[in-house]
């Protein structure tokens, strides 16, 4: 005989909650938002995602998932400020593919521009945890005036973009900002363009352009930074 229909009935629902539905997406869930933010990395000018593939293995190698590793690709022909927009749909479905709440992005060269335009006037603060820029035109470049199309001119020192982007706080919010220059890097001139206020801004050894996508000393500086484990 069952004396108490109440508790039993609760004793079961308790035990099936995890076959539930609900349960089983929830688990799901915490299941994918496990381990390391994903790192989205954003390219440089005249390039694409698989420019990228150096340091997305090496990611991948320390424990990073695969879906955690995002090479994205767009147009470096258009505006930074038209990217930025584009950029914030990609985080966006990186951050439901996960799970995650946050990502850290990773830029080279010109793909620090239109990340810095996210995070500062499209509410990439909160959806960011650490940025790093290697080898960006933070305060423009002479090499840009060799180039032409929006972005090119977007690049040049005293453009109004960069006037704008670096109006007032230069690393807005709460994220984790980090820039890496090399002094001999031809492309980004003057080689103080890169530095940012308020970032741990680090220099390295004599790297050309793309080497610091692909340097194993950086990489671990980037990584370290990341997990919090770099000091400023």
């Amino acid at each position: 005989m069952i004396r108490n229909p109440s508790r039993s009935i609760s004793t079961l629902l308790l035990a099936l909650m995890p076959l539930l539905p609900t349960s089983a997406f929830a688990a799901e869930s915490r299941q994918r938002a496990a381990g390391p933010d994903p790192v989205v990395f954003v390219h440089g000018w005249n390039s694409d995602g698989s420019t990228w593939q150096t340091m997305a293995d090496r990611f991948r190698a320390d424990g990073w998932p695969a879906g955690h590793v995002d090479q994205w690709t767009y147009n470096t022909s258009q505006s930074n400020a038209t990217t930025a927009q584009q950029l914030a749909g990609e985080i966006e479905r990186v951050l439901h593919a996960t799970g995650a709440t946050k990502v850290d992005v990773v830029t080279h060269s010109m793909g620090a521009l239109s990340s810095r335009h996210y995070l500062k006037n499209l509410g990439g603060t909160s959806k960011v945890d650490a940025w790093v820029s290697l080898a960006g035109p933070n305060h423009g470049t002479g090499t840009a005036h060799w180039c032409g199309g929006a972005a090119c001119v977007e690049m040049r020192p005293g453009s109004n973009f960069l006037n704008d982007l670096n109006s007032g706080d230069e690393t807005p919010g709460a994220p984790r900002y980090a820039t890496w220059g090399s002094p001999c890097d031809i492309v980004i001139n003057p080689a103080t363009s890169v530095a940012l206020d308020g970032a741990a801004n680090h220099t390295t050894t004599c790297l050309d352009h793309s080497g610091l996508r692909t340097d194993r000393t950086v990489y671990d500086q980037v990584k370290a930074h990341i997990l919090q484990e770099l000091p400023g």
